[in-house]
């Protein structure tokens, strides 16, 4: 993949973030997440039109032929503005792993759709026990291809127009491709702490599929390190966004006849803050440099960062709240989807103890 300039990759985020200033604002964000869909169709075919949806398929299939670090630039947006969108489960981690398999045929069927935002993927991964690795795989193939089982936690899963199933096959993992009307299939909405988030669980009953070429496992885990460098990236945006209004509320709010921003618990909390979000962005940036550039230590970059973007998250969220004080209790506040956001997104691959162990394991600890 072609990585862009530092400059254009700049110029893609400005104009990004202006779209999404524009299209994505709290009262957006609210409306659209209560929608059965959970996206705004409109906004999708616009960030498709600008090349986002197919930000990291190849070229030869309508895509820009993009790499991690532009995808973690985008997302960095797309955190800071909590988007609606099926960005992170097809065109990243369902793209990620059609691109990774051996299917000429397949790739150059449902790729160009992917691309242009037309055609929505789900990568239906793992089961309940959500363990993202093969031990996790819950549904199981037969020798004539028919799948029988369950894929829980699937990304807008019940919006795709494609399924990506990984199942035990008799000769070992393998990827099928799966519609969503075949029969035998039945898709029902998860429940979610977070209102953008959709999440799906599938379940197949002897249901016809079509095997896709190549090594299983190798191309799921680059679709989902490629998925966590994303997902590292929204998360340090949505932190840095949540920090800079809870500065801005600080600085306004006047407790005492003083801004509450001059107390020392305030300046204390602030400047801890700051050093996570900081912090954030430079592992989300640094493991997508790593994963772009297929360096000897990416696993453990992208381990990194999937565990101190979620923990840096969470923390600058939950002491935004506290910090805003009783207001941001409330679900009319702001801080309050954020901190749902950054909850969901600390369990959505697996949580922060399972990214630790991998980045020891990665060091040879």
């Amino acid at each position: 993949m072609a990585s862009l300039s530092a400059e254009e990759r700049t110029a893609l985020r400005d104009a990004v973030t202006r779209l999404l200033a524009d299209r994505s604002t709290e009262a957006d964000v609210r409306r659209t997440m209560e929608t059965a869909s959970g996206y705004d169709e409109a906004l999708w075919a616009q960030l498709s039109d600008m090349g986002v949806a197919g930000l990291v398929i190849e070229e030869a299939y309508g895509g820009a032929g993009a790499g991690p670090l532009e995808l973690e630039n985008v997302m960095e947006a797309a955190g800071a503005s909590l988007l609606c969108a099926p960005l992170l489960g097809s065109s990243v981690l369902a793209a990620g792993l059609l691109q990774g398999l051996d299917d000429a045929e397949a790739k150059a069927r449902l790729l160009p759709g992917m691309a242009a935002g037309t055609t929505l993927a789900a990568a239906a991964l793992t089961g309940d026990a959500g363990s993202w690795s093969p031990e996790g795989v819950a549904v199981s193939a037969s020798a004539g291809g028919a799948l029988s089982g369950l894929a829980s936690y699937v990304l807008h899963g019940q919006n795709a127009g494609v399924l990506l199933v990984l199942a035990h096959a008799p000769d070992g993992l393998a990827v099928f491709e799966v519609a969503p009307d075949a029969a035998g299939v039945e898709i029902a909405a998860l429940p979610t702490f977070d209102h953008t988030l959709r999440l799906a669980r599938i379940t197949f009953e002897e249901t016809p599929a079509r095997r896709l070429q190549g090594a299983a496992w190798p191309a799921v885990q680059a679709a989902l390190d490629l998925a966590l460098v994303a997902l590292a990236g929204d998360q340090a945006g949505g932190a840095q966004r949540c920090l800079a209004f809870t500065v801005d509320y600080a600085k306004t709010r006047f407790q005492f006849g003083r801004a509450i921003g001059s107390f020392q618990a305030i300046k204390h909390m602030a400047a801890d803050l700051l050093l996570e979000s900081e912090s954030a962005i430079s592992a989300a940036r640094n493991a997508a440099a790593k994963l772009a550039d297929a360096a000897p230590d990416a696993e453990a970059a992208v381990a990194l960062a999937a565990f101190a973007c979620a923990d840096a998250y969470v923390r600058t969220t939950a002491d935004a709240v506290q910090m805003h004080g009783g207001i941001a209790f409330t679900w009319e506040h702001p801080a309050h989807l954020y901190l749902r956001r950054a909850r969901s997104g600390a369990q959505l691959f697996g949580a922060s103890n399972l990214h630790r162990e991998r980045f020891l394991k990665a060091l040879g600890a």
